[in-house]
């Protein structure tokens, strides 16, 4: 996979100064850590899986450039479909299967599939049914993620990691109450992060259930309002990240953004003179803020300015926004590169190449690290380039229906 793969070489030329690198889910941990973008969850009882996949709807503009996918086997389907959705994922994976085989789909093409499972007999039931199509799943996503169900997670996909040669991630989501509450938050964060440290090498993120966390309060935020809006949310946030992004020890994903539709109350959050300058950029401006996309984008800057990487997705309209907000402007890598390059030798402050900041080389180390992966996985923008070209490029197809 490659994010922005959909474009042509002519519109990435015109675009990055330093395009994004190929990936697959046997790429190094901390790339494929950073590589996941904009993560579209699915019901385990959509029956066109395989048809997403095999048809190139992921390669082309069709989702925008979906380079990462959730399969749900938990609160996206009844209780009473459970089996229904077991069988038909693993119908779907086998039919991608046998096309990779084949030579009719390439392996590489493969989007990063990961499955929300319900339970650790779920897990190993899956492993065991999927056969070699296992090949194709990235890791597994554990839901209600608590100490005790964490272990037993945890270990049951050592052990199929061991069985079937494999090296699947796990994804552990928090959104239990212990990790909201107040009164048990941090003792349970410090005692979470312990496991995980544990099982280090099994961990690709740590991602936030904040619907679940909303619901314990009787909580729904509107279309207008970020997550971050929302106090008691926020600071269980502040606290996750405390706790584990410090040295970049783990990447952190973004909660959902569960609105397509339209209708809105607040003004609009983007400017309309940035729009002017691009082609039909006005038309782009008026659809995004008919779909409250601007409080999507907003929501998005706020992620990354908390050191967030990624975000989970229910609707393909959103693909574009996340993924295109993690590009790497051009200030931003060549500031990365000369701390980077400086660090071995030199360890106070230089100039910026923009001549605008200081760059400090050793509290500005981690946060260079981090630019210079993202730059990797989403490239890097020409300096007069921004998300707002990507938003548009291809974008007569799909943006203003």
């Amino acid at each position: 996979m490659k994010h922005f793969g959909y474009l042509d070489k002519e519109e990435r030329k015109q675009i990055f100064a330093h395009e994004p690198v190929e990936f697959t889910k046997n790429s190094d941990k901390e790339l494929v850590s950073y590589a996941l973008g904009a993560t579209l969850y699915m019901p385990g009882t959509r029956s066109r899986i395989s048809n997403d996949v095999l048809s190139g709807k992921f390669l082309s503009g069709g989702h925008e450039g979906l380079t990462s996918m959730v399969i749900c086997l938990e609160d996206s389907i009844s209780d009473g479909e459970v089996g229904d959705a077991e069988l038909n994922l693993v119908l779907q994976l086998q039919e991608i299967k046998r096309a990779v085989d084949s030579g009719l789909f390439r392996f590489q093409d493969v989007p990063l599939l990961f499955i929300r499972i319900r339970s650790e007999e779920q897990l190993h039931k899956l492993a065991e049914n999927l056969g070699t199509a296992l090949e194709l799943v990235s890791g597994f996503v554990f839901p209600k993620f608590n100490i005790e169900k964490g272990e037993s997670y945890l270990r049951a996909l050592t052990e199929i990691n061991q069985a079937y040669s494999q090296s699947l991630y796990a994804m552990p989501i928090l959104e239990t109450p212990e990790v909201i509450y107040k009164e048990t938050r941090i003792s349970t964060l410090v005692e979470m992060k312990e496991l995980l440290d544990r099982y280090k090498d099994l961990i690709l993120n740590v991602r936030m259930g904040a619907t679940d966390f909303s619901g314990l309060f009787g909580i729904r935020r509107d279309r207008d309002t970020t997550i971050y809006n929302i106090g008691v949310i926020s600071d269980c946030i502040t606290d996750i990240i405390n706790i584990f992004g410090r040295e970049n020890e783990y990447v952190i994903s973004g909660p959902v953004w569960e609105y397509f539709g339209k209708q809105r109350i607040m003004k609009p959050r983007i400017r309309q003179t940035p729009f002017e300058v691009i082609n039909d950029g006005i038309k782009l401006r008026d659809a995004m803020i008919s779909r409250n996309d601007d409080a999507l984008i907003y929501e998005i800057v706020l992620d990354r300015s908390n050191g967030i990487i990624g975000k989970t997705i229910i609707h393909p309209s959103h693909i574009k926004a996340v993924n295109s907000l993690h590009v790497v402007s051009l200030e931003e890598y060549m500031d990365a590169s000369a701390i980077i390059e400086s660090a071995g030798s030199f360890n106070g402050v230089i100039k910026s190449g923009f001549s605008n900041k200081m760059n400090e080389i050793k509290p500005h180390y981690n946060w260079a690290k981090k630019i210079i992966l993202k730059s990797k996985l989403y490239g890097v923008f020409h300096e007069q380039q921004s998300f707002l070209d990507l938003l548009t490029a291809r974008s007569e197809t799909k943006l203003f229906i």
